[in-house]
């Protein structure tokens, strides 16, 4: 499981680093830029959650020691 996470967070941040890159800052909603914005949102929201899940695994296993 933790090298799952690890690698979904490696996923997300390379989509964010992608999408950035297709990103329009002239005109940053409309067409493909759009689709970029709403892309490095959800890459950033699924790194956090996988950030949140890890830690709260760190915890559970200090707890149970």
């Amino acid at each position: 499981m933790k090298i799952l996470v690890y690698i979904l967070i490696a996923i997300g941040l390379g989509l964010i680093v992608f999408n950035a890159t297709k990103l329009d800052l002239s005109d940053p909603f409309t067409g493909d830029s759009a689709v970029a914005a709403v892309g490095i949102m959800a890459a950033a929201c699924a790194v956090l959650l996988m950030v949140i899940l890890r830690m709260a695994q760190r915890l559970k296993t200090k707890n149970k020691e």
